[in-house]
């Protein structure tokens, strides 16, 4: 069974970009009166305490969604603002949604959604906060294949593994052009670090030469301590809602500006 849980790094640097754009994409989505679905492959637990040891042990919560909201890295009106209102109001101070609970606050009636954990105790907490959407404890590409393409078939779904297996960045091109065949109108976005070793740079370009017109937003920070091996964050999106650009480029200066 695989180790890793998020708890350690929620709210950090890579969430702060990662969710800033789904938050956005979602939002986008949302505005338009046309019901649609979300879908998850690595769904996590959806809710995390920032004030918890995990992530009091690592500080990274302090140094990505905590400076940003002390220092203004996002305008008042960014959903991503408006769904962790939303969250704190119900859940305390210290929480943070995982992205699970940002898809919940954009969802209406008539939305689907459905999120895949294979870890057990990450499903069992998930559990308790995601009744408004259809669990799956398997495999997340194996949860996306079966449902693709959805009912309602607009809609979004994000691949966010953990990628401790390795093989993942060799694997990940093909399972992309595979569901993308099957939901060719379907925003599709995947989440990947940035290290050190530049491991997940041939994934990247495999991605951007199979997928010219998707959009690929990276960004760069400092690692959270010294010798840790994550020094940025990708985003890449087939399908990318109209003026979803202009996101990723307020986020590619934010970071550039702001992160040091």
């Amino acid at each position: 069974m695989l180790s890793y849980q998020h708890s350690y790094h929620a709210g950090n640097l890579a969430d702060l970009h990662k969710h800033a754009l789904l938050a956005s994409a979602l939002a986008r989505l949302a505005a338009k009166d046309k019901p649609f679905t979300y879908l998850e492959t690595h769904a996590g637990r959806g809710l995390y305490d920032l004030r918890s040891p995990e992530a009091v042990r690592t500080g990274e919560a302090a140094a990505g969604i905590e400076r940003a909201l002390a220092e203004g890295w996002l305008p008042q009106d960014h959903p991503l603002i408006a769904a962790l209102t939303a969250i704190r109001s119900r859940h305390g101070g210290t929480a943070y949604p995982g992205s699970p609970l940002i898809a919940a606050h954009f969802l209406r009636p008539g939305d689907t959604a459905h999120l895949a954990e294979l870890h057990p105790q990450e499903h069992a907490a998930l559990q308790q906060v995601a009744g408004f959407a259809h669990l799956h404890r398997q495999d997340g590409f194996v949860t996306a294949n079966a449902l693709l393409p959805p009912a309602p078939r607009r809609g979004l779904m994000l691949i966010d593994p953990s990628y401790e297996v390795k093989a993942d960045y060799d694997r990940i091109p093909g399972i992309v052009a595979k569901l993308a065949r099957k939901w060719n109108v379907g925003v599709i976005g995947l989440w990947y670090p940035i290290l050190t070793d530049d491991r997940q740079a041939p994934m990247a370009r495999a991605l951007r030469a199979a997928h010219p017109g998707a959009l690929s937003s990276e960004v760069r920070f400092s690692p959270a301590r010294p010798g840790h091996g994550m020094t940025g964050s990708g985003m890449f999106i087939l399908n990318p809602p109209f003026g979803l650009e202009d996101e990723a480029a307020r986020m590619a200066e934010t970071f550039g500006r702001l992160v040091t």
